[in-house]
């Protein structure tokens, strides 16, 4: 069987740790898009799309946003499988008229995020698991029809609705990314301080329970591209 071939919408404004960790964890052949240039794909010949952070707020009047919005949206209508993490998570909510909102507060380190378990996105992975987290912006109304997969005390952290996944949390990064992304942020020294002291080994190692929501997810987009195929037919559970 070939490999996946995923369009990656990199909506990093410095995409190089965006690029490495995604390319690192995806068992797929990525086709990258500098989305915060400008460059969307112009077919969706893909087997699915991944929509990776940004620190742009999906609400934001920047001209690369509301292109980015139409194609994902365009996509979706395609049939194609999307994950969306973090700032992607919240474009794809809201793309399929969900809300995204200021959380007011900010949520940022390692911490426990729970799934609901009846989602094919979450196998393998325990109930209660470990998460490197940074977002001070949330998706406070799911989309309609949307089913809620994942969340913790600040909010939710992920969703499904047909064959859309997002997740708020960051399962792609590594403690290099954690600790440079930490330490860019506007926070008072005290916090950021006891963020970098959570990002060891340990804790490391605890979140890379969450990556099987790649494998997770690239399984479902083949299993959907067997069913997309010419002469098949059927469905593919979530």
């Amino acid at each position: 069987m070939s490999r996946l071939r995923i369009a990656f919408v990199n909506a990093a404004h410095d995409g190089t740790d965006t690029r490495r960790n995604f390319r690192r964890e995806l068992d797929a052949d990525l086709v990258e898009f500098d989305a915060t240039g400008g460059e969307l794909p112009e077919t969706f010949d893909f087997d699915g799309v991944v929509v990776s952070g940004s620190r742009s707020s999906v609400y934001w009047d920047e001209e690369w946003i509301e292109p980015t919005k139409a194609w994902v949206g365009n996509a979706i209508d395609a049939g194609l499988p999307c994950l969306g993490v973090c700032w992607g998570h919240q474009l794809l909510a809201d793309v399929l008229g969900g809300e995204v909102d200021d959380m007011g507060e900010y949520e940022i380190g390692y911490r426990e995020v729970e799934h609901t378990g009846d989602s094919r996105l979450f196998d393998g992975i325990d109930r209660r698991f470990t998460v490197f987290t940074t977002h001070s912006d949330a998706v406070v109304e799911l989309p309609p029809g949307a089913e809620e997969l994942a969340t913790n005390d600040y909010s939710n952290h992920g969703f499904r609705k047909g064959r859309v996944f997002g997740v708020q949390f960051h399962p792609e990064y590594d403690t290099e990314t954690a600790a440079s992304v930490t330490k860019g942020k506007d926070l008072p020294d005290e916090r950021i301080e006891s963020v970098l002291a959570g990002i060891n080994d340990e804790n490391y190692h605890a979140a890379c329970e969450a990556k099987l929501v790649f494998e997770n997810f690239c399984e479902f987009a083949r299993e959907v591209r067997e069913v997309d195929a010419p002469g098949e037919s059927g469905t593919v559970s979530a």
